[in-house]
This record gives structure tokens, sequence and C-alpha cells, in this order.
């Protein structure tokens, strides 16, 4: 098979049954323009964005006042502002539907299942509400949660919403200082966190953290212990200012919701940058701009629409969590998962699957290698009839993993590499539900995001790797970073390298076939010799390779240039001799390219990453480098950095 011959491409039938094809039509109607395809699409909704967002807010069925005006100050970064006449509530759009059918589905490992209509969880917000209000909660006040990915978290988020207060969350795998680094800066009025947790198997207490971290948030009026091992009550006793969910709730009977409406840039929730430098960045995402995007992503790009079984592997500690939650203004059942995706063994999301009829099936690069290197074959194993869409993101996927999907979990499905990020809480490429598959490719920008890749001198390229920018306004720009006040950070953040473009630090590339492919992250690139490298292009060869488990590369700073390191973890009963080194870089010449061969490589026993998942190359940089690394608590696994320290493979 070549590049250029589709791993996949739509039948007539799919095309014709995409939401994406029925808003195709309706934005020819309303342009007075033919419009024939997703690419005539895409660049209507660059050029006329007031008309491109107004149709997304009345055909995705938006509730809440309009206003006058759509765009205000539309060439300016930062600066724009969306519908700034609108008012509405995030709460109410994702609480639109009611009735006996199931909104929520959750497991917990395999020790918990449980499932609540929609009836149902308007009841449990309803009570939530009323307890938030009971403690004083008004519009703007934060409200942090350290929880599993359970169905009280998203009652409690839409609780929170529907009266105006900023939602902030973390997984409870968190240790006391990440939690504290995160919701200290934010000074939360409740803290929302469960008695314990499962993960592969194992009971997880979290009381005593619970207690530490109340010790050190003052802010807090009172910390709500959730059931979730069966100790709640017990747990809340020995915790300062903290009472069991249940018994709290114990006095709120159910009773119709109120919505509050508020400017479509409110405040919704607060995220965290997973940088390695610095405690985290607090990146305030407005409730409009959230909601408008998602709608526009789960409905144009993912194909979503009322009725479908929503599912993303993810904890709440990561922004596919807040961009799954949206999937209820579609009217799709959310399918949560809490727990190990390999317990008790790789089967288990794919169990989940079929006995779900899960119609989304939403997870990282990282889960799909897994599995691949497991030697599982879901597609003669599992009834994965109702899947229709497979969702990769987290990472690049590898051109082997964007086969393996074909190849060993369904041969008939969209394969949409999505990519975007915490900084804009959404995407700007990802899936087209309308155009084929190819390997190694994201298949387009996203709608509305006038998304271009630039050399260094700010300069558009095609097929050439550049910086991955976004040259107009988009409605979910983070609205400001917290106590960011003059608003220097988030100006450098992304608005420092080009002047009024943003630049996310993707390294990225357009292909011949209006797709992209992500290289890594820019500022971990690579530039030996004066060659930009992206790390994902190395992985993708030695990932292959079944002697490798898993790699990191890094540049190192040596004799006036920059020269590449790969780390590598071995597969059980693997030595890195002689004869395993030459195989290496025999792969990535002839896979990639001579500039990619790594001057020296390492065996090491684990590799850092992120809470998300995410490899944390800039971390390992700076560790062989002899630079503190400021923040530990962003990993999860900070005890592996010690192997990178004073390596002698590394001094000459």
């Amino acid at each position: 098979m070549t590049e250029n011959t589709p791993l996949w491409t739509p039948s007539a039938e799919r095309i014709a049954a995409a939401p994406l094809t029925a808003f195709i039509e309706a934005a020819a109607r309303q342009s007075g323009r033919p419009i024939a395809d997703f690419d005539a699409l895409h660049a209507w909704s660059v050029e006329d964005r007031e008309a491109f967002w107004s149709l997304v807010w009345d055909w995705g069925g938006v509730v809440g006042e309009r206003g006058a005006h759509v765009l205000e100050n539309g060439d300016r970064m930062p600066g724009a502002r969306f519908f700034p006449d609108a008012r509405l509530n995030f709460a109410e759009n994702l609480l639109k539907k009611s009735g006996p059918g199931e909104a929520i589905v959750f497991r917990g490992e395999d020790k918990v299942e449980r499932r609540l209509s929609w009836d149902e969880l308007r009841a449990l917000v309803s009570r939530m509400q009323q307890l938030f209000r009971a403690h004083g909660v008004k519009a703007g006040d934060r409200i942090a949660a350290m929880m599993p990915n359970m169905p009280e978290t998203v009652a409690a988020m839409l609780a929170a919403a529907s009266l105006g207060a900023i939602w902030s969350s973390c997984s409870p795998d968190f240790g006391e200082q990440g939690v504290l680094d995160r919701f200290g800066q934010i000074e939360p009025v409740l803290f929302i966190a469960p008695d314990g947790y499962w993960y592969a198997g194992k009971r997880i207490d979290v009381a005593g953290k619970i207690a530490a971290v109340m010790a050190k948030m003052p802010s807090v009026r009172a910390a709500l212990i959730v059931d979730y091992l069966g100790n709640a009550e017990a747990a809340a006793a020995g915790i300062d200012r903290a009472e069991a969910l249940s018994v709290a709730l114990a006095p709120f009977e159910a009773a119709p919701l109120a919505f509050e409406r508020l400017p479509f840039d409110h405040p919704l929730y607060i995220l965290y940058s997973s940088g390695t430098t610095g405690i985290p960045k607090c990146i305030v995402h407005s409730a409009g701009g959230t909601l408008l995007q998602h709608i526009k992503e789960h409905r144009l790009h993912a194909g979503i629409e009322d009725g479908d079984r929503f599912f993303y592997f993810t904890t709440c500690g990561w922004m596919m969590w807040n961009w799954l939650m949206t999937g209820l203004a579609s009217g799709a059942t959310l399918l949560l998962y809490d727990g190990s995706p390999f317990h008790p063994d790789g089967n288990v999301i794919f169990d989940y699957a079929r006995d779900e009829k899960m119609t989304y099936f939403g997870t990282s690069a990282k889960f799909i290698d897994a599995v691949r290197k497991s030697g599982l074959r879901p597609v003669d194993t599992h009834d994965l009839s109702a899947v229709r869409v497979i969702s990769s993101t987290g990472s690049p996927l590898a051109p082997e993993n964007f086969r393996f999907v074909y190849d060993g979990i369904k041969e008939d499905v969209h394969l949409a590499s999505i990519s975007g990020g915490t900084d804009i809480v959404s995407c700007f490429v990802l899936g087209v539900p309308t155009k084929p598959v190819y390997v190694g490719e994201i298949q387009g920008a996203g709608l509305g995001m006038a998304v271009d890749v630039f050399d260094d001198e700010g300069r558009p390229v095609k097929g050439e790797k550049g910086e991955l920018v976004c040259t107009r306004a988009f409605p979910s720009m983070p609205l400001m970073f917290w106590n960011d006040a003059d608003g220097a950070k988030y100006r450098a953040a992304y608005f420092e390298r080009f002047d009024n473009i943003w630049c996310h630090g993707d390294f990225a590339e357009w292909t011949e076939h209006g797709g992209m492919v992500i290289h890594g992250r820019s500022d971990a690139t690579l530039n030996p010799g004066g060659v930009r490298i992206g790390t994902a292009e190395i992985y993708n060869q030695v990932e292959q390779m079944e002697e490798i488990l898993e790699a990191i590369c890094i540049g190192q700073d040596w004799d006036g240039d920059v020269r590449v390191v790969l780390f590598v973890r071995l597969a059980e009963g693997v030595a890195l001799d002689e004869a395993l080194e030459k195989k290496i870089r025999t792969k990535i010449r002839t896979g990639a390219s001579p500039r990619h061969v790594p001057a020296r490589i390492v065996a090491v026993a684990d590799i850092p990453r992120t809470k998300s998942g995410k490899i944390t190359e800039l971390a390992v940089r700076d560790v062989i480098h002899g630079r503190a690394i400021k923040n530990k608590e962003a990993l999860v696994n900070p005890e592996a950095l010690d192997l990178y320290r004073d390596l002698a493979a590394l001094r000459d």
C-alpha cells in the first residue's frame, strides 16, 4: 500500500448520512454561493467567521439570547470577542434533554457499574445546585474537584456551571503538591474528592491526601467526599470542614433546575498546562466559546448525533474530559470509564465497546500502540459493529498504528486522529467524516480555524515542516490566565513568536491531500546541525521494533551543536548490545533519514510522563543538562527522572 492509497474511504451512504453533509447544504443556502465539499466549507468558515459561527449557533440549537453582534475586534489576537451581546448558560445547553433514556453509563474497572437516565442526572444536578447555593456559591466562585471520571463529577460540574461558578478538576492520582500547585492558585470555595479509587485492581485510599490539601487551602468552605470505596462518611469524619456528599445532599429534594444566563465570555473552566517548568499556568476558558467550539467539533467533525454512545478514555485532569462532557449537548449518552484500561486485561475497553454498543471510541495513541504490541486483535474477538469512529489523540499516531486500527480493530471505521490542546480546550486539526483517511495523516483543519504552517520567517509553507499557527481569532481562545492581570504571560505563551498570530508550539506539515502531520512539540524539536527534526518521526520507526516497548528522544547540547540522544525501554529479556544498536540506527536511517539517526542510544528502565500520558521530552532534556525541574508534580512517575542524571554514556 502506498501513501497515496487511502486506508479508508467513506461510502456514499456514510457521506449522505453525515451531519456535516446537511450542514454544507445549510451553509450554501445561507451564504448564497455554491459550497460543494468540506474544503469549500472550510474556506468559507474562515473567510466569513460571523456567518459561519452564527450558523453553528442556530444549527446546533444553542439555548440562549444570541444578541445583535457576532464578532468585535475580529482582527485582534488576543482581543477579539465573539457574540459580545449574547447570554447563555453552559449547563442549560447540556441538559436540554430529559426522559428515561440513558444520559450516563459508568464503569469503574470491574468493581462498579452504574446508569443514570436524563431525568436522574437532572435530579442529581438539581440537588447539587441547591447544596452549592447553601454554601453561598455564586457566579465567578471556583469549585475544585480531585475526582475519578464518575457520574457525580459530571453532575457537580453541571451544578457549578448552572450557577456561573468556575469548574476546575484533576484526577485523584495527583500528589498533594500537584493538587496544591493547581487549586492553590485559584482559591476554590468548595473542594470535591472521593474516599478513594480503584486502579489495576488496587483499592487506593486518599483521605490522608485530602486532609493535607485542606490544611493548606483556607479558601475552601467545605470538602464534599464522594462515596466510591464505601467509606465516605468515615473518611469525612477525619478531615477538617468535610462532609460525605450523600449526607450533605440528604436535606435537598430534586426540584426544577434554574440556570443563570451569563455573558458568552463568562468563565466556565480553569485548565492547567502540563509543562514541567514552574507551577502550571491556569488557563481560563469561556462558557460560550467552549460550548460553540465543542458543538462544532462533535456534530460536524465527529458526526455525533442524538442517541449516540460517546466514549473517551480520559481522566478528569485531561482536557478530553471537558471535551467529552459537551457530548450531552448533542443528546449523546456519555460512556464513562475510570481505572486502568488494561485491568483485568487488555480487552476491558473493547468489552465495554461491545457491551454498550459504543458508537464513538475515543482513546490515545499510546493505548492503540499498547494494544498492538500486546498481540490483541479485537477484530477477531469482539463485535464492534456499532463503532462508527475511532479517535486518537495525546500524541501523534504512528503510521503502523494507523494500519493496525484497520487490520486489528475494525476494517470499516472512520479513524480520526485529532490534535489541539488544553490551551484551546479543543482541536486545531481533526477528523473529517466525508474524506478519506491516509496513513499517518490528520484529515484536516477544524472549521472556522485559520490553521497554517509557518517557517521561521513567518511565511506559510506547504510540504515543509514548520510551526503550527492559527492566523485568525476563534471562539475557544482562552479568556486569560489566572493571576495574570496585565495579560503578559498569556501573550508570551502564544503571540510572542509571530505578532497577532497564535503560535501553538507544535511542529507540523501540510500533506498533498490537504491533511496534516504533527511531528511533535516544536519546543522539543531536535535541531542537529541546524536541521529541524520532529521526535515523532523517530518514534514512528523504533516503536515498530518488537525489542522496544517505548522510547523518548531529546537533543543534547554538545560541542557547539545539538546531538540526538535516544532512550529506549526494552522488552523483557532484551539487552542493548552492538547488534541492536545497529539495527535501531538502520531502521531510523532507512525509515526516516540519516539526519534522524541518534548519536547516542541509551537503555532506561522507565520513561517519565505526565498525568495525561504524554512523555516529557523537555523534563528529560533539562535533567541531562543539569537544570532543575520545578514542577515534578506534573509527572505521574517523577522518580524516573533520576534514571537520566549524570549518565556516563552522555559524557563523551
